[in-house]
């Protein structure tokens, strides 16, 4: 009886840390991770569930403004309401297409109907560009709404050599330019 005991203990001890770690890999991320400076690219910000009672009702993803990607769109989503907010740009931006004065700075995704259920995941897309080429990575602080009202905030930064904090911010990697067309 106490070996049974202990074997159960164990296991739901076992249990508990798996569901832990796998909820703590279990981050907002930008998709792809990398693209060329220059180009334009289409970004998904992958969303998972990781509270088990609370649904994702709201993303609000927050585009560079010191580096600013002249073009930002949206794909629709349905289920979701999509709003953008636009800033003036301190220093325009040249493109083939002439001066950029404002860019998106924060792209807003709000449930109609019930969200993200746990155990789900989405892809929120953008079509973005030209990305600057004047910096090697940009971040995308995200603020991920439940149902319960709890707000999750994917705005930390990994430090060089550090490890990676909770909830790291979406980060894209800028590679070198590729010749030809964008």
């Amino acid at each position: 009886m106490l070996h049974r005991r202990a074997i159960v203990v164990v296991a739901v001890a076992l249990s508990a840390v798996l569901i832990v770690a796998s909820a703590a890999g279990a981050h907002v991320t930008v998709q792809p991770g990398s693209a060329a400076k220059g180009s334009f690219s289409i970004l998904s910000f992958s969303v998972p569930i990781e509270e088990a009672d609370a649904n994702t009702v709201k993303l609000e993803v927050t585009f560079p403004v010191k580096n600013p990607i002249p073009f930002v769109s949206v794909k629709p989503m349905p289920g979701w309401t999509i709003s953008t907010e636009k800033a003036k740009l301190d220093k325009p931006v040249k493109t083939d297409d002439g001066e950029i004065t404002e860019a998106v700075t924060k792209v807003t995704w709000t449930a109609t109907a019930g969200g993200l259920n746990p155990g789900e995941f989405d892809l929120f897309t953008v079509s973005a560009g030209p990305l600057p080429t004047n910096t090697k990575q940009l971040a995308f602080p995200t603020l991920q709404t439940y149902s319960s009202g709890e707000v999750v905030r994917w705005i930390q930064t990994t430090a060089k050599g550090a490890p990676e904090p909770d909830f790291p911010v979406p980060t894209l990697t800028l590679t070198k330019a590729s010749s030809g067309h964008h």
